[in-house]
C-alpha cells in the first residue's frame, strides 16, 4: 500500500515541474531529447564502435534563459559564396547571410549567419541558416574547435539565438568519417557562453 501512496503524491509532482518549464525551456529540453536520440541511434550517429556502445547522453549546462538572446538581423546585399576551410584540409562553399547583433550582460556582440550552397539546393533547407562560433568554455568545458547553431530565416528584423540550442560538430565525436566547416575568425566572442552541449573529450584519446 505505501508503495501506491509514493506513487500518488510524486504524480502530481511530475506534472507540476513540466508545467513550470516555460515554453522556451520546453523548447531546450526538446532539443537535448532530440541530440541524445541521434547519438543512440546507429543509423545517424556519428559514433562508432566503443564510444556509441558507452554513449548514454551528452552533458548539458543548465538551461539558463540568459543565453537566448533577441538579436537584431542586418541582411548581407549582393553576398558573394566564399570558401570556408573545413577540419579534413578541404574547403566547403557558403555565402553571409548576414549579421546578428545582440547584448549579453550588458555588453555588445555580433555573430555573422552563414548558408551553404550544398543546403541551398534543397528545397527544405532553403531557409536554414547556420551559426558557428567559439568562446572562452572552448577547450574547457567544450569542444576546441568551437560549436554550432542552426537557426531559419525569420521573417521581420530580429533573430532568436537561443545558446542552450548550441552543439557540437560531429568532428568532435569522430575526426575520421565527418569533415566540419571550421570557425571563422570574425565569430570567435571573447565571453564564456555557458549554455548547449558540454564535452567530455573521451573521443580523441
Amino acid at each position: 500500500m505505501k508503495k501506491y501512496i509514493v506513487v500518488f503524491f510524486l504524480l502530481p509532482l511530475l506534472v507540476f515541474s513540466q508545467k513550470t518549464m516555460s515554453k522556451e525551456e520546453r523548447e531546450v529540453k526538446k532539443f537535448q531529447d532530440e541530440l541524445n536520440a541521434e547519438y543512440l541511434n546507429p543509423k545517424e550517429s556519428p559514433l562508432r564502435g566503443d564510444n556509441l556502445t558507452n554513449f548514454k547522453e551528452h552533458p548539458f549546462f543548465p538551461i539558463d534563459m540568459k543565453y537566448r538572446v533577441n538579436a537584431k538581423l542586418i541582411r548581407t546585399e549582393n553576398a558573394q559564396p566564399f570558401e570556408i576551410p573545413t577540419s579534413s584540409g578541404k574547403t566547403k562553399l557558403y555565402k553571409e547571410y548576414g549579421k546578428a547583433s545582440f547584448e549579453l550582460d550588458g555588453k555588445p556582440y555580433t555573430l555573422t549567419l552563414y548558408q551553404s550552397l550544398d543546403l541551398l539546393k534543397q528545397k527544405k533547407y532553403q531557409d536554414y541558416l547556420f551559426l558557428p562560433f567559439r568562446d572562452a568554455t572552448n577547450e574547457k568545458e567544450t569542444y576546441g574547435g568551437g560549436k554550432y547553431m542552426d537557426l531559419k530565416i525569420p521573417k521581420g528584423n530580429t533573430i532568436i539565438l537561443d545558446f542552450n540550442q548550441s552543439y557540437h560538430p560531429y568532428c568532435a565525436y569522430n575526426a575520421y568519417d565527418y569533415n566540419c566547416p571550421i570557425v571563422p575568425d570574425e565569430n570567435k566572442l571573447p565571453i564564456e557562453i555557458r549554455a548547449g552541449v558540454m564535452y567530455n573529450d573521451i573521443y580523441h584519446h
